[in-house]
């Protein structure tokens, strides 16, 4: 991903920040998957840990983990972004818990403080923007404490709601684009954002030279991915049944490399 392609993501995500909590924050779909990485990082990290939050958005993880006790450092590459999630955390009185940084996961070198971050945490798919993983794993590697969490939310590459979606509407070469190597252009606002799309384990071979694979699991797999809300709020009975499945299958072996998106958690191994 070069730096044009960069930019170009940055200004997708500058121009949506002022109104993404709006139909984003009341979205049923997407607070079930927040919720699902809320919980990871609440049986995976003590309280009152020091979590790094890469591409923080608004801010609402950062808030609700500093409301938990933790002390975040929250980044993202959308200088749109890091105002707003400076401006909720002053509004809800916890400044001194959250601090902001406007870094871009490319650009986690500046950032200060090596083996200082307990736990690293991602939601909805930054790092499928992230232009080079094994740096990214090299500098989570040196931020984090031996022993230390990873935990990330990132767009998979076989969404079977999505194929069948665009694909009974005859749009073919939509319901095919996760299927795209390399970077792919996504439209959002009249801008583009360029996006990678990976497996599982294909997204882990990057990290596995120094972090072990705890566990992954599949996000909205039986339940429909969050742009399709419309259709959940149509049938909130039989979508709350395939959230069960979610709930009870998603981290079934082959079930688990498909969804709109996955859960990944990996742990750094300890200083030999």
């Amino acid at each position: 991903m070069n730096e044009t392609q960069l930019l170009q993501t940055q200004l997708a995500f500058d121009s949506v920040a002022a109104d993404y909590d709006g139909p984003r924050g009341n979205n049923e779909l997407i607070q079930r998957m927040r919720v699902t990485l809320w919980d990871t990082v609440r049986d995976t990290l003590a309280p009152g840990s020091r979590l790094l939050d890469l591409g923080c958005g608004t801010g609402l993880d950062a808030v609700h983990f500093a409301r938990e006790g933790h002390e975040v450092v929250a980044t993202d590459w959308s200088p749109q972004m890091v105002g707003r999630t400076r401006a909720r955390a002053i509004a809800e009185d916890l400044q001194g818990r959250v601090d902001t940084a406007h870094l871009g996961v490319q650009q986690l070198g500046q950032l200060e403080g090596d083996a200082s971050f307990d736990g690293i945490y991602s939601n909805f798919g930054p790092l499928n923007c992230a232009p080079d993983l094994i740096a990214l794993s090299n500098q989570c590697a040196r931020l984090l404490r031996p022993g230390g969490t990873l935990v990330f939310s990132v767009m998979g590459r076989i969404c079977p709601w999505e194929v069948g979606h665009y694909g009974l509407r005859g749009r073919f070469r939509r319901a095919a684009v996760r299927a795209a190597r390399g970077d792919t252009p996504v439209g959002m606002n009249r801008h583009v954002i360029w996006t990678r799309y990976y497996l599982p384990r294909e997204f882990y071979r990057s990290f596995a030279g120094q972090f072990d694979l705890s566990s992954y699991r599949a996000l909205s797999l039986f339940v429909p991915p969050p742009y399709l809300v419309d259709f959940q709020r149509r049938h909130p009975a039989w979508c709350e049944r395939l959230g069960r499945m979610d709930d009870r299958m998603g981290g079934w072996p082959v079930l688990r490399n498909m969804g709109d998106h996955f859960l990944i958690v990996m742990r750094k191994r300890q200083a030999a």
